[in-house]
């Protein structure tokens, strides 16, 4: 008997004959990522801190322009993508680019789990994380007097549309970090993660508004993932209506770079 071949060269998504069910093996890895990310306890307390210390400076301080509302509005949406960006994109990407570093993924590449499998579970376990991150963060917002819009103008109730963009955005983060990972030396990902963190600070509109962008950059970020979450979820969480441009965009880069980062990832 013979293994299947991918239907995509590359993509390595077929287990062995001697394999566990894929589902067996993506909850098993998945809880294994999640257990190694927990025992991380220090870049797990900096993931959570950091965006609630922003939270809590720039709500205190008069930085955004007039008519842009209650502070607290306009931050509580941008530091909640600013932790997607945080858990999934930075935080992943080294934390992978050093286990590869370490030969630690060497003997996954020898056993029957898929590539897709191990990207697949390292994407949930970080999803795990970030439910405690956005607990937090709620919870402060609502102490500080964030008051949310009510439901968005298709009818789409605040919950389910702001989970979308938050599951899309840590989709999309997490396939561009794990295809950078899986592509460069350790340090350089190291040094490429934390240069696109400030590219994506900068330009997402996560403690500024894009309006206060040149025209040209503003519309360069708009179709940046970075921008697409924070702005899409001011619009749910403001009660603007659903974003589905927004949507769209974030879809697009999770399906691409996950892709490539399927194709392309070296276990060391």
């Amino acid at each position: 008997m013979t293994t299947p071949t991918p239907a995509v060269p590359g993509l390595d998504l077929s287990p062995s004959p001697a394999a566990a069910p894929m589902s067996r093996m993506l909850v098993a890895q998945t809880l294994l990522e999640l257990r190694l990310t927990l025992r991380r306890g220090e870049s797990v307390l900096l993931t959570l801190l950091i965006p609630l210390a922003l939270l809590l400076f720039f709500s205190t301080v008069d930085v955004l322009p007039e008519g842009s509302g209650p502070p607290i509005d306009f931050l509580v949406p941008g530091v909640l993508a600013l932790a997607v960006l945080s858990t999934s994109f930075t935080g992943l990407a080294i934390a992978t680019g050093f286990e590869r570093s370490y030969g630690a993924l060497k003997r996954l590449g020898a056993s029957p789990l898929p590539r897709g499998v191990l990207l697949a579970g390292k994407t949930l376990a970080v999803l795990g994380v970030e439910v405690l991150q956005v607990a937090l963060l709620v919870a402060v917002g609502f102490a500080l007097g964030w008051n949310p819009g009510g439901s968005t103008a298709a009818g789409v109730s605040m919950v389910p549309a702001t989970l979308l963009l938050l599951v899309l955005g840590t989709a999309c983060f997490a396939a561009l970090g794990l295809l950078m990972a899986g592509a460069l030396r350790a340090e350089a990902t190291l040094a490429a993660a934390n240069g696109m963190y400030l590219v994506f600070l900068m330009l997402g509109g996560i403690v500024f508004p894009l309006s206060q962008l040149p025209s040209a950059v503003a519309r360069v970020a708009e179709l940046l993932p970075a921008a697409a979450l924070a702005e899409g979820l001011r619009d749910v969480l403001t009660g603007a209506g659903m974003p589905w441009a927004k949507v769209v965009v974030l879809a697009v880069w999770a399906v691409l770079a996950g892709l490539l980062a399927a194709r392309t990832f070296r276990w060391e």
